[in-house]
C-alpha cells in the first residue's frame, strides 16, 4: 500500500521550507568564524579558505550531480542530499579542528549543489501560480541566510553548548524535512539512463552560451560579479569586520548585521519581481552602489549605525540587481538553451562569490583587515560603475525581445533565483 500524497500546495510548502533550511546551514557557521579563530588560532587567510572550499563544492555538485533528479525522480535527489548535509551537519557540531571544518564545508556544499536544482525544479513543478513560485524561490534563499545568521547569532551568545546546538537544531529540522518529503508527489518520472554513455553525458560538466546571448551575457558579468562578490564578503569575513573593526563583541548582534543584508536581499527580490528588467537594474544597481558607500563610511570611521543601514540599503539592491539580470538573460534566450545559460551564469556567480573572499582574507594577513575591507568595498564599487554604464548602453540599443508568455518567464526566474540562492 503506497504512502497517501499531500497537496501540491502543501507539498510546495515543504520544497521552500527546505530550501530556508539548507540555506540556513549555509549561513549558520559564519557568527562562530570568529570563535573558531580565537579557539584554533587560525587566520583571515583560512577563513575565506574554509569559506570558498563550500563554494567549489557546491559548484562540483551543480555542475554534474545537479539534473539527475530528471533522470531518477526528485525525491531520490533529495532525500540523499539530506543525508549528506545531516552528515556535514554532525561534522560541524563535533568539529575539533580545521581540517574537520574544511571537510564539513565540503560535504555541505556537495549536497547543495546536488539539491539545488532539484528543489529549483520541484519548486517549478509544485507552484500553486507562476507568481508565487517567483516570489517564494526568490525570498527563500536569502530569507534562509538571513534567519541563519542571526538565529546562529543568538544561539552561540546566549544558548547552551554555543558551537554544537545551531548544529544540533539543523539535524532535527533535516529529519523532518525528511519525513515530509515522503508525502510529496514525485513530480519527475524516473526514466534511467540507457547506457554509460548517457550517465556519463548527464554528469559531465558542461558551461557554454549560445551565440546569440554571449553579447548580453557579457555585459551582465559585471552585475553578477558585483553581487555575488559583496555577499561574500559578508559571509566570510562579515563576522571579523563586526569584531574587529566594529568592536561588536556580542555574537548575536553580529549576526543581525549580517543578516540584515541578506534580509533586505530577500525584500528586494520580492519588491522587485513584478518590474521590467531595466528598472529592477536601475533600482537595484543605484541602491547596491548608495548603499556601499555608506557602509564603507561606517568600515573607515567605524561607525555602527552607517555599516548597518549601508548593509541593508545594499542588499536591497543586491536582490534587485540580480533578479533584473535574469530577466534580462530570459529575454534573450531561447527556452531550450535557459538550462545552459543559467549553468555559466552561476558559474560566474559563484566564481564572485569565491575568489575576492579567498584573495581579502590573503589580503588582511599583510595589509590588514580595514585596508582589505576598505579595498574590498572599492572594488565592488567599481563594478556596480561599470555594470550600470553596460546597462545603459542595452538600454539605448536593445532590440525588442521575442514575444514569450509571462509565465514561462517567471517559471525561469523561479528555477534561476533558486539555484542562485545555494551560495549561499
Amino acid at each position: 500500500m503506497g504512502v497517501r500524497q499531500i497537496g501540491h500546495v502543501p507539498a510546495f510548502t515543504v520544497i521552500a521550507a527546505t530550501t530556508i533550511a539548507m540555506m540556513f546551514g549555509a549561513a549558520a557557521p559564519s557568527p562562530l568564524y570568529p570563535v573558531y579563530q580565537e579557539l584554533w588560532g587560525f587566520s583571515s587567510f583560512t577563513l575565506t579558505v574554509i569559506f570558498a572550499v563550500y563554494v567549489i563544492a557546491l559548484l562540483g555538485g551543480l555542475l554534474t550531480v545537479g539534473s539527475l533528479s530528471d533522470h531518477v525522480g526528485r525525491r531520490p535527489v533529495l532525500f540523499g542530499g539530506l543525508a549528506v548535509l545531516t552528515a556535514s551537519m554532525a561534522m560541524f557540531a563535533f568539529a575539533d579542528g580545521v581540517p574537520m571544518l574544511i571537510a564539513a564545508r565540503v560535504l555541505q556544499g556537495l549536497a547543495a549543489g546536488a539539491v539545488t536544482g532539484t528543489l529549483s525544479a520541484a519548486l517549478v513543478d509544485l507552484q500553486p501560480t507562476p507568481r508565487a513560485g517567483s516570489i517564494a524561490s526568490s525570498a527563500s534563499p536569502p530569507g534562509g541566510l538571513a534567519l541563519g545568521a542571526v538565529g546562529a547569532g543568538i544561539l552561540v551568545q546566549y544558548a547552551p553548548m554555543p558551537r554544537e546546538l545551531v548544529f544540533l537544531i539543523l539535524i532535527a529540522a533535516f529529519a523532518i524535512v525528511a519525513v515530509l518529503i515522503v508525502f510529496i508527489p514525485e513530480t519527475s518520472p524516473r526514466t534511467g539512463f540507457i547506457s554509460r554513455a548517457h550517465l556519463w553525458k548527464v554528469l559531465r560538466p558542461n558551461a557554454s552560451l549560445p551565440p546569440a546571448v554571449r553579447g548580453v551575457f557579457f555585459a551582465s558579468t559585471p552585475a553578477i560579479l558585483a553581487t555575488w562578490s559583496l555577499g561574500g564578503l559578508y559571509l566570510s569575513l562579515g563576522s571579523s569586520i563586526t569584531a574587529r573593526i566594529l568592536d561588536i563583541e556580542n555574537h548575536m548582534v553580529a549576526g543581525l548585521i549580517i543578516g540584515s543584508f541578506f534580509g533586505s536581499g530577500a525584500i528586494g527580490s520580492m519588491a522587485a519581481s513584478g518590474w521590467s528588467a531595466h528598472r529592477k537594474l536601475a533600482v537595484g544597481l543605484s541602491t547596491l552602489g548608495s548603499g556601499l558607500v555608506v557602509s564603507l563610511i561606517g568600515t573607515i570611521s567605524a561607525n555602527v549605525p552607517s555599516y548597518i543601514v549601508g548593509s541593508m540599503i545594499a542588499g536591497f539592491g543586491f536582490g534587485a540587481t540580480f533578479v533584473g539580470v535574469m530577466a534580462t538573460l530570459i529575454a534573450v534566450t531561447a527556452p531550450a538553451s535557459r538550462g545552459q545559460v543559467f549553468s555559466t551564469l552561476f558559474i560566474v556567480s559563484y566564481t564572485g562569490f569565491s575568489i575576492p573572499a579567498v584573495v581579502a582574507g590573503f589580503a588582511a594577513i599583510h595589509v590588514g583587515l580595514r585596508p582589505t575591507a576598505i579595498g574590498y568595498s572599492v572594488f565592488v564599487l567599481a563594478l556596480v560603475i561599470l555594470a550600470a554604464g553596460a546597462a545603459i548602453w542595452r538600454a539605448r540599443t536593445d532590440r525588442p525581445a521575442p514575444p514569450e508568455t509571462a509565465a514561462a518567464d517567471a517559471d525561469m526566474v523561479t528555477a534561476a533565483a533558486d539555484t542562485a540562492g545555494t551560495s549561499r
